[in-house]
């Protein structure tokens, strides 16, 4: 689903809720789990989460889809949201961040990933706060299953833990959604180079940029969301505990990692486009020394054709073409002409021209 972005004519008060055309289908999950129990329901309301939130358990308010500006004033009214933030999460397509505050942690991360053959970068926004974490991802399908199957299960860390192992484990499968993508371009890569090799074409350099477009949007997307989680460990929070924090430092391993992959790959295609460029230069130069031999081949046997067309006799002249009259003559031009064709082609090959 392509991004819509909203934007406040000049002028527009801070913080306020503007909503595109509705798009898609908007759901809200709420999963709420213990050490001992999980317990998961579709919320019609807002207000249907705050039961859970006096529980001693931790709280997972999941929104698909692109919610309402009453949505989003309702949620925001529950957790205490901020209406800046509420903004940001409205208003797609903003540079991954985190704002840290003394009860809350806001960050906005870029969720990589190919649709119908295109790659985007999803916004994924998330508010951490003591004992609850509150989702926003404006696709309709849910990306994050595999964290749910995870809370689902008897007996696993994120069910021990608190809200902000949960909010750690968003983060690490927001960041590792890209390792797939870098081994798809990784492959493309290379048969792009298998391309240049055989037969480069303009299918060929459709494809180079192709690759190059898509490491530019993962680097513009990628490299702030690094920055980001180096200040959340960095500047860290009372909501995050101690023992969260290694796991936050290999999330930011990964991102760094996938940062060097990109950085590499980015050298790589532009030397893919040098190549290219090299390729067709040989392949016209190839193509105009044959017909360049080819040219050089008729050229003397247009002069000897040509010389002979011209037909000069005279029963008396001693200038007239005595070779007109001869019984033979057909054949001897003929003959003079595969000679000096031969004897040409015998020289090119020596000179390795052929």
């Amino acid at each position: 689903m392509p991004q819509i972005k909203v934007y406040h004519p000049p002028g527009t008060a801070p913080g306020t809720l503007v909503t595109a055309e509705p798009s898609g289908t908007l759901s809200i999950r709420l999963i709420d789990y213990t050490t001992h129990e999980v317990v998961e329901r579709m919320l019609d309301d807002a207000a249907e989460c705050r039961p859970y939130l006096a529980r001693d358990s931790r709280t997972w308010i999941q929104v698909n889809g692109r919610p309402d500006a009453d949505t989003l004033r309702a949620l925001g009214a529950h957790f205490g949201l901020h209406e800046l933030a509420l903004e940001d999460v409205i208003n797609l397509g903003q540079r991954p961040k985190v704002e840290i505050d003394e009860d809350q942690v806001f960050m906005i991360l870029a969720l990589p990933g190919y649709r119908d053959g295109v790659l985007e970068l999803t916004q994924v926004s998330l508010f951490a706060g003591e004992g609850y974490v509150v989702s926003f991802c404006p696709l309709e399908e849910d990306p994050f299953e595999p964290i749910r199957k995870r809370l689902r299960a008897s007996v696993n860390r994120l069910r021990t833990r608190g809200a902000d192992y949960l909010l750690y484990a968003l983060i690490d499968f927001v960041v590792d959604a890209a390792f797939p993508l870098i081994d798809e371009i990784s492959e493309r890569i290379e048969a792009i180079e298998d391309d240049l090799l055989e037969n480069p074409d303009a299918e060929t350099l459709a494809e180079i940029h192709a690759v190059r477009r898509d490491l530019l949007l993962l680097r513009r997307g990628l490299w702030p969301q690094r920055d980001a989680i180096h200040m959340l460990i960095r500047e860290g929070s009372e909501l995050i505990e101690e023992r969260t924090q290694p796991y936050l430092r290999d999330c930011h391993d990964h991102s760094v990692q996938i940062m060097d992959l990109l950085e590499s790959f980015r050298d790589m295609s532009s030397s893919l486009l040098d190549v290219y460029l090299s390729s067709i230069s040989q392949r016209t130069n190839d193509i105009m020394r044959v017909l360049t031999l080819i040219a050089t081949i008729f050229i003397p046997l247009t002069f000897i054709v040509g010389l002979y067309g011209m037909n000069f006799q005279h029963p008396t002249s001693p200038w007239a073409m005595p070779e007109l009259h001869w019984y033979y003559g057909y054949p001897f031009v003929w003959a003079v002409m595969l000679t000096v064709v031969g004897g040409m082609l015998w020289y090119f090959k020596r000179k390795g021209w052929l």
